[in-house]
């Protein structure tokens, strides 16, 4: 029986947040338009993420990159430690919002539990600066950490890109160009969180969660009209990249997700190119949960699996 002829299973705290979400009065973030839809995903995040962890070192910084300087924000549970691999952190927000800001907690997060350095970027948004501004900021920020620059004062060995959402999609866009011209180290693993890998117009995910599951088909029309991604690119669309090099990868998909049939074709062609995936799907919650750990009590426990995830492949040996 196909998911669309069954009803979906969701998760009590996952059903109570998206209850109290529709009965809330509000224009849709395209009606905001892009300034204000920008500082209503920072709210929202006040709202329904978790509290950020205390780390030693929380680090504003830039880089360089094709178009300017580049913000990031430099994590570290410890001040001091020895040589090893960096989480690069892509956020995501459609290409169009998202910031430093509104993924800070989720990083102190991934800092704290994997006891690595985390280095997010704040690339360029849509639609002041639609496809390729992203992914050539992204790869430009993942090149200048893998050479080792000062102002970390860290030994970096391999990067880890990891991000969600179209995060996600940038954490496979940066990971392939890199194996296709290497860095100064290595892409050591890749952690795509509900990552859009294709264009496909119909799956039946997107169908069947069009509405009502956080992420709506309005929101995503009105991201891609602004990010002007060009059909076919592997840059825009990474499931037309080359899987054959792909590092060791923890994908992850939540099943009430619009894009979640779009992650599982991209863990099939990884599985089908002989790549090393662990496939997390994430039952009875929605796209966004890693920044809904308020809201979604379990979505903790989510996280968890995922890092869990990333360990096993980090220490496999």
């Amino acid at each position: 029986m196909s998911d669309t002829a069954t009803t979906p299973y969701v998760r009590p705290d996952v059903k109570a947040f998206l209850d109290f979400m529709g009965s809330v009065p509000g224009p849709t973030m395209a009606e905001m338009g892009p300034e204000a839809a920008r500082v209503s995903y920072v709210q929202m995040g006040v709202l329904a993420e978790a509290e950020p962890r205390e780390l030693a070192v929380i680090k504003d910084l830039t880089c360089p990159g094709p178009a300017g300087e580049i913000p990031v924000r430099f994590y570290d549970l410890r001040e001091t430690r020895e040589a090893g691999p960096a989480v690069m952190f892509f956020h995501g927000g459609g290409f169009v919002i998202g910031d430093l800001e509104s993924h800070h907690a989720l990083c102190t997060e991934i800092a704290a539990e994997l006891d690595l350095p985390v280095i997010a970027v704040h690339y360029r948004l849509a639609p002041e600066h639609p496809f390729p501004a992203a992914p050539d900021d992204c790869e430009a920020a993942a090149r200048w950490v893998a050479s080792n620059p000062a102002a970390l004062g860290r030994t970096i060995t391999g990067l880890i890109p990891m991000g969600d959402s179209a995060g996600g999609n940038l954490t496979i866009v940066v990971t392939q160009a890199l194996a296709e011209t290497p860095a100064a180290v290595p892409v050591v693993l890749q952690v795509p969180i509900y990552p859009l890998s294709d264009e496909k117009p119909d799956h039946a995910s997107f169908l069947q969660f069009a509405d009502g599951f956080v992420l709506t088909a309005d929101t995503m029309q009105w991201f891609a009209e602004a990010y002007q991604a060009e059909l076919g690119n592997p840059r825009a669309y990474p499931i037309h990249g080359n899987h054959a090099d792909t590092p060791p990868t923890v994908l992850v998909t939540a099943s009430l997700d619009p894009i979640r049939d779009s992650g599982r074709v991209y863990g099939a062609e990884l599985i089908r190119a002989g790549a090393e995936v662990v496939f997390l799907e994430m039952k009875g919650t929605t796209h966004a949960f890693a920044q809904l750990r308020k809201a979604y009590p379990s979505a903790q426990g989510d996280m968890q699996r995922i890092f869990a995830a990333v360990r096993l492949l980090l220490d496999r040996g």
